[in-house]
């Protein structure tokens, strides 16, 4: 679909210092319009420009408040399209309801298909998300989806910041296959987690798969949640004789104590990106790097109809 019209980037509540960084990087202002809430608490949205026959990018994660942020979304998108904008693109850096992607016990949903459907439903002409939870959630849309990932982004951080004696360490057998590209690129050694509950009431029991003794270990996945896992795995390494222990994910949603449960583990440092804002949540442990050049290169590319395979390196 060849667009005529400019670019313009708007945001909602969820993330909008991403939102202006990207600005930044495309040299133009965040687009004007209220994102108040009325006193009972609905979203009161109203574009505050001319969008008509605009090239128009939202960029609202989905992060916690999922269902808040999602319904910004939904209703952004649905003004736009009401507002004669010539395509409208979701920009999620963060696709909640991720996990919620396949019937894996009896009786319950898969979210993630739900909530594809409710974009495209609301207008979205094309998605740009970054390492989703599962990649087949591309398949459960009927638009084009721009799938990115930060690799490339915490590569050059480690590149600039190298590390002796590296191994790379998969918390869980199903990260495997991230986890061996990450140790690719960083000319790496490469470990996983094996993770059993031999019975119930028990506690998990963590079974490293290679050689950590002595070497410098980085956890890797893509997505952080209450923390316990990544923790366990860290003391699981830490017991195995591992010198130091990093981990890196994308998106850090660090619900409830897991700041707290971050504090107090065997991890050195804990190297994530902004696609989720961690408004005064941070710690000294914590390093956060930035999307934005990517999501910025990649909207150029849309904008302008060329290739952003580049990206997907």
């Amino acid at each position: 679909m060849s667009v005529t019209g400019s670019i313009k980037i708007f945001s909602g509540n969820a993330n909008r210092a991403l939102a202006e960084e990207i600005c930044g990087h495309l040299q133009c202002d965040l687009g004007k319009a209220s994102t108040d809430r009325f006193s009972d608490g609905e979203f009161n949205f109203q574009i505050g420009e001319n969008v008509r026959g605009a090239d128009v990018f939202i960029v609202q994660p989905t992060c916690p408040p999922t269902d808040r942020n999602l319904m910004e979304l939904l209703i952004m998108m649905d003004t736009f399209v009401r507002a004669s904008a010539e395509r409208v693109t979701a920009v999620i850096p963060y696709f909640g309801y991720a996990r919620s992607d396949k019937k894996d016990r009896p009786r319950v949903p898969i979210a993630a298909k739900l909530v594809a459907n409710l974009i495209t439903k609301a207008g979205a002409q094309r998605v740009l998300t970054v390492d989703l939870h599962a990649s087949q959630i591309q398949g459960f849309f009927d638009i084009p989806v721009d799938h990115l990932y930060a690799a490339p982004i915490v590569v050059d951080y480690f590149k600039n910041n190298p590390i002796e004696n590296l191994i790379v360490v998969a918390p869980d057998t199903g990260g495997a296959e991230r986890a061996r590209a990450y140790a690719k690129r960083l000319d790496a050694g490469l470990a996983l987690c094996d993770k059993r509950r031999e019975r119930a009431n028990e506690a998990d029991v963590m079974n490293i798969v290679g050689d950590v003794s002595g070497k410098n270990c980085l956890i890797v996945d893509d997505m952080c949640d209450t923390g316990g896992t990544i923790c366990k795995v860290a003391a699981a390494l830490h017991e195995a004789g591992a010198n130091e222990v990093r981990a890196v994910f994308t998106h850090a949603v660090l619900s409830g104590s897991a700041i707290e449960k971050i504090e107090r583990s065997h991890l050195k440092s804990v190297i994530v990106t902004n696609t989720i804002p961690l408004v005064e949540r941070s710690n000294n442990k914590i390093v956060v790097l930035s999307v934005a050049p990517l999501l910025a290169s990649a909207i150029r590319s849309i904008h302008d109809e060329t290739s952003v395979s580049s990206l997907f390196i």
